[in-house]
């Protein structure tokens, strides 16, 4: 059998339906027209006409010539109808000619636009010679059959023209629409070749924050500068800062600063007041200047020098002239640390599903199981029943251990809470289900981290506390949470035995620390305690010094 048998297109059940209806509508209107039975041989004809433009109209050549013999037949009918009507002036026509529209809308949606036209012409032919030799009364100089022809060739030429163009629209959006996957996959391959040939670490943002204050420095003076981007809320953070002293920056977009104003305009604002909220007063020049790429605001970088009249127009458009290429950087940095940020979460959430859902489970009715066990055991085999109070007792431990790591696994900073809440929260949690004693000492200011750097933190504080608790045998926690951005210190002690190896390659643990540390440009120290245990601290950026004004929630020691 040939390999074109089996792959015969089947009749569409909707194009079937259209032309049943089709013809039943016709049959009808040539009846209420004629009275005329006999009339209906017409329907039987574009009926048996349809066969091969319905079963074959995929075929190259049965296909169109089934369409042609249904236009022709139509335009036969139409001069035999409209003279046996009982309407005189050839009005009659118009019960035949709708089934016009059948096979020349078929034509259209099958992106046979050439034969569209070519069955109007014949149509338009087939009409005029019916009409002026196939009766006894010449219908053509009918003033009702011309205008009921005209109306409906225009008509099935309209409808030609307009499923045509509706196929092609929908063509074209399918083909201009990739699925998603395949599209994220498209535009994660880019990105993980442009990643690969930027040079160096031009993919962290506060290396590039960095690095452009280094070079404002050259060409404009500044005794305090930072360089801040959005982190939803209406709220800015900052990425770096460079000068003598720490700021604390404006960093509310609906305040009544340059800053709010240099963000809302896209342009450049100077002032001659500091945008800290607290400053020793005396002589500030600030200048703000939006990094915008495109048509967005990705951050700002604000400069201040404590002397009137440090920013004219020329220093304005040095600094600018900077900024420019260096917002496209921040921007591309920004995204990737976004999407790295969502993929890390996702996958997380994942895992943390994939052990609820299996391996947890499986555990517990091990548990259920070995307590069935005990249940039926007789009482004189007491040596079976102990060793399985000890499976049992090592059961339930897992279960609590896979519990604990559900727990950090979907553990996150709250957008509200902060970096600092979360920290606690998992330490207390963590603490109680290990008979700690925890000691939180907790310093934040109303400015935050960056979201990718809060979460690297908070997984830094998760495995310290989370070693503290299996391997020091400790009686007491500390954990200590300062953060005042872009400083941030976290520092987590205990009273255990210590670590024999405090390199931080010793462990795997200590591995993923110093990885996490590394990849937000932090530092980790791993020091013995005095007089006994073991220090983990993560320190980001450099210490602050402590005379302005912030708002800051300390938990005393005992907690």
């Amino acid at each position: 059998m040939p390999a074109s048998t089996s792959a015969r297109p089947h009749p569409h059940p909707l194009a079937a339906a259209s032309r049943l209806v089709m013809l039943a509508l016709v049959a009808v209107l040539s009846l209420i027209a004629t009275h005329d039975v006999g009339q209906l041989r017409w329907i039987a004809l574009l009926a048996a006409a349809g066969i091969p433009a319905l079963v074959a109209s995929e075929h190259r050549i049965l296909g169109p010539l089934g369409r042609v013999a249904e236009v022709i037949i139509v335009g036969l009918a139409a001069s035999q109808v409209a003279a046996a009507a009982m309407i005189n002036g050839g009005w009659g026509a118009s019960a035949i000619l709708p089934y016009l529209a059948v096979p020349l809308t078929v034509a259209a949606m099958r992106r046979r636009s050439t034969e569209g036209v070519v069955l109007v012409v014949i149509a338009a032919v087939t009409l005029a010679l019916s009409g002026a030799f196939l009766t006894d009364r010449p219908q053509i100089g009918q003033l009702g059959y011309l205008a009921v022809c005209l109306q409906w060739l225009v008509l099935a030429l309209v409808g030609t023209v307009a499923a045509g163009t509706i196929q092609r629209i929908i063509q074209v959006r399918g083909e201009s629409r990739p699925q998603p996957y395949a599209e994220a996959t498209r535009l994660l391959t880019q990105l993980r070749s442009v990643a690969r040939q930027l040079p160096g670490a031009t993919l962290d943002p506060g290396g590039i924050s960095e690095h452009l204050l280094e070079e404002l420095r050259v060409v404009a003076r500044a005794d305090r500068a930072a360089v801040l981007s959005a982190s939803g809320g209406g709220r800015l953070v900052v990425l770096a800062q460079m000068g003598v002293e720490r700021v604390d920056w404006e960093t509310t977009l609906d305040a009544d600063s340059a800053i709010a104003e240099a963000w809302a305009s896209q342009q450049p604002q100077t002032a001659h007041r500091s945008q800290a909220r607290s400053h020793a007063g005396g002589d500030v020049s600030a200048l703000v200047v939006p990094l915008v790429a495109g048509v967005r605001t990705v951050g700002l970088v604000t400069l201040e020098a404590d002397v009137a009249n440090a920013y004219p127009p020329p220093v304005v458009a040095r600094v600018t002239a900077l900024t420019g290429p260096a917002a496209l950087r921040l921007e591309a940095a920004l995204l990737f640390d976004e999407v790295r940020s969502l993929a890390t979460n996702e996958e997380r959430q994942r895992l943390a599903r994939e052990i609820h859902d299996g391996v947890a489970q499986e555990l517990v009715m091990v548990g259920y199981g070995i307590d069935n066990a005990l249940a039926t055991l007789p009482e004189e085999a007491k040596e079976t029943a102990e060793e399985l109070r000890t499976l049992r007792g090592e059961v339930t431990r897992v279960i609590t251990e896979l519990r604990l790591s559900l727990f950090e696994l979907r553990s996150e900073v709250d957008r509200h809470g902060g970096l600092a809440a979360a920290i606690a929260e998992y330490a207390r949690t963590v603490g109680a289900s290990g008979g700690l004693r925890v000691h939180l000492s907790l310093d934040e200011s109303t400015a935050r981290l960056p979201a990718a750097t809060e979460a690297e933190l908070l997984r830094i504080a998760q495995e310290a506390v989370t070693n503290a608790r299996k391997h020091a045998g400790a009686s007491n926690l500390w954990v200590t949470c300062a953060v005042d951005p872009p400083f941030a210190e976290i520092e987590v002690s205990d009273d255990g035995q210590g670590i024999a190896d405090q390199r931080p390659d010793g462990r795997y643990g200590l591995a993923i620390m110093a990885e996490r540390a590394e990849r937000i440009r932090g530092r980790l120290e791993i020091r013995p305690r005095e007089p006994s245990g073991t220090t983990v601290a993560v320190v980001l950026g450099s210490s602050p010094r402590r005379d302005s004004v912030r708002d800051s929630v300390t938990a005393p020691e005992g907690e």
